[in-house]
């Protein structure tokens, strides 16, 4: 065994021969980003060893000179015999999210219920009984009087009790005379007795409603009973590490010792925001009864430690869609062990659980007929389109650009992260506001999407976007065919560097733009729709939250309509799996939509392709589908 210290944090691991450094790392408990999952080709898990020899392959990504400096990539290196030092540079953007409650007092609102006082129907329930003392003639065991009192005064017939349950029975029945208060959960036409415990004042129940995201979780706790929110938290999803996107994490999991850190990443990162909302009304997290858990379906998959692989290969089947009403302790979420998890339906491969909970807060399938347009724009683009007698959906891949990931200097939504700018028609400069109103430290997405519908409409590019090379401006530097500009000069940010654009950065974005645009016109075309027939248009997800409309319509990543016609639903997620959790209707609603959509594969499609062509441009290149984008006129100056 070899042994590896890390720097900055001295933090060391011994590692057989062989070992890669990434793998290394994660035993040290030391984090190196990996967006790309381990594939070399991201280029981002830059390490250097300081002392001591590896096998490194990392020319092709790596410049020789880097290599030369003893710079590696750690998912391309490997350990041999010699103690090796391994400095991890610190990276940007790690922490201070910009989450959906922060800065925002309207989300959630603990005065108001989650839904209508007459749907109002927990998932779990609590009830006050009185169980008859034990008698010597009746013979009956203490399992058979409690469920005799079940099916009497509820009917319930032949209820489960988890052997746990079944362990405090004796004590329970006998501590208060019989008074006990029973904790019960639906399961199947029967029930699950989930607790039960003595005394007759049943205690307050809670539960937790979950959005696994691929870049973000969200935790909501709800007082069952009165069906309000009582805190939200939201953190970084621990897998990002292993890979930005759910294609990167298939890769990542390939390995079963992988596949199992990113189970244990995302529970890391769940049971920490459970413990989070708990805190806020004093509450033991096992004191916590139900659970409702919305994810896409590879999430699904990592936080039940199933193999993805075959998500992502043809016929492209994942190994469920709906999950059974697994036990919190059997899956690792730290509530009471005897909850049952429910997941919210999946309907395809890459249309999970969250999109159909996030339809329960959009009126897709409403009384009036109008087609409407949902959208959940994140490192996927999730997108349904329909009303009240069909809904077709799909999913594309819009990559991590939108989320700051393959961008030069991007990060994610964080303090310091640049997410508004403007440009001067002028003299092309920028003005720049930042997350946090702090020193700009890097770009994110939104800032991307802004600073490109900016240079589009002041003529700084053009529709292919390249830099115009006939104008001329100091913050736009031309070198050969590459051209690269200056968001901050060197100086004003809180590393003393620059901050720069590059046309790489650009196409990025609009590779990401266009893989959801041509999505949408390719469900369009499916279900025989134009564009200007859409009469709704919602727009979900933590990231759609800040996304600026007019920017986004000005690069063609959403159709140019009246806006109106444009509703933020923020975590559509969350708040249909809150609503579920408190609703039986808003359950089998749920599952009726899943039933109901007509899941269309973007893989197998070759029309998917030209559509996406036509998207490569700025904002398309049918400029007669965005009437309302004006660009300044180009001025040729002699």
């Amino acid at each position: 065994m070899t042994r590896v210290v890390f720097t900055p944090s001295s933090r060391s691991t011994d590692a057989a021969r062989g070992t890669q450094l990434l793998e290394a790392a994660r035993g040290a408990g030391v984090d190196i980003d990996a967006p790309c999952g381990g594939e070399g080709v991201c280029g981002r898990c830059i390490v250097r060893v300081t002392a001591g020899r590896t096998n490194a392959d990392s020319l092709g990504i790596l410049p020789q000179q880097a290599v030369d400096e003893g710079y590696v990539l750690a998912c391309r290196t490997t350990v041999l015999d010699s103690e090796l030092t391994v400095d991890v540079p610190e990276l940007a953007g790690r922490t201070g999210g910009k989450f959906i409650e922060d800065g925002d007092d309207s989300w959630p609102d603990d005065s108001q219920p989650l839904v209508e006082q007459s749907k109002i129907d927990p998932l779990v329930r609590t009830m006050l009984l009185h169980v008859p003392e034990p008698q010597l003639e009746d013979g009956l065991s203490d399992l058979e009087r409690l469920s005799r009192v079940l099916r009497k005064e509820n009917g319930i017939e032949e209820p489960e009790y988890p052997l746990p349950v079944v362990r405090t029975l004796a004590d329970a029945l006998r501590n208060d005379n019989g008074a006990v208060s029973v904790t019960l959960m639906p399961s199947r036409g029967s029930c699950a007795v989930i607790d039960v415990r003595p005394g007759d004042r049943p205690p307050s129940t809670y539960g937790v409603a979950v959005d696994v995201g691929t870049t973000t979780v969200a935790v909501q706790l709800v007082c069952l009973e009165t069906a309000r929110a009582v805190a939200t938290r939201t953190d970084y999803n621990g897998q990002i590490a292993c890979g930005l996107d759910v294609i990167s994490r298939i890769h990542y999991a390939r390995d079963p010792v992988r596949r199992e850190e990113l189970r244990i990443r995302v529970l890391g990162t769940i049971n920490n925001l459970i413990r989070k909302v708990a805190r806020r009304c004093d509450l033991p997290p096992e004191e916590i009864t139900g659970a409702v858990i919305a994810g896409n379906t590879t999430m699904m998959h990592l936080l039940l430690g199933l193999d993805p692989e075959h998500i992502r290969l043809a016929p492209y089947t994942p190994t469920l869609l709906e999950a059974s009403r697994y036990t919190a302790g059997e899956v690792g979420i730290h509530i009471h062990a005897q909850s049952r998890l429910f997941f919210c339906p999946g309907v395809g491969s890459y249309v999970g659980g969250d999109i159909t909970a996030g339809l329960l807060c959009a009126g897709l399938t409403g009384d009036s007929g109008s087609v409407s347009l949902f959208m959940d724009i994140g490192t996927n683009g999730e997108l349904v389109v329909g009303n009240r007698d069909f809904l077709l959906t799909c999913a594309c891949s819009a990559g991590p650009a939108f989320e700051g990931g393959g961008i030069g200097q991007g990060m994610r939504a964080a303090a310091g992260a640049i997410e508004r700018v403007e440009i001067d028609p002028e003299t092309g400069s920028a003005k720049c506001w930042t997350i946090g109103d702090t020193r700009p430290v890097g770009i994110c997405g939104s800032g991307m999407i802004s600073l490109l519908a900016g240079l589009y409409r002041t003529g700084w590019i053009d529709p292919a976007g390249k830099f115009r090379r006939e104008r001329q401006s100091p913050a736009i530097a031309i070198d050969g065919r590459r051209g690269t500009y200056m968001v901050v000069p060197g100086g004003e940010d809180g590393t003393e560097a620059a901050i720069s654009v590059s046309e790489a950065d650009i196409e990025n974005i609009m590779r990401a733009k266009a893989a959801v645009y041509s999505a949408i016109g390719l469900l369009l075309t499916h279900a025989g729709i134009g564009i200007g027939e859409i009469d709704r248009v919602y727009i979900a997800g933590g990231f759609g939250r800040f996304l600026n409309l007019e920017d986004a319509i000005t690069i063609g990543l959403i159709p140019d309509l009246p806006r109106s016609r444009f509703s933020y639903l923020g975590n559509s997620s969350l708040a249909g799996a809150s609503k579920s959790l408190v609703s039986r209707e808003y359950r089998e609603r749920m599952s009726k939509l899943a039933r109901s959509m007509t899941y269309v594969e973007l893989n197998t499609n070759p029309a998917y392709m030209d559509q996406y062509t036509s998207a490569l441009f700025l904002p398309h290149t049918d400029s007669t589908l965005f009437p309302t984008v004006k660009t300044a006129p180009v001025v040729h100056r002699q």
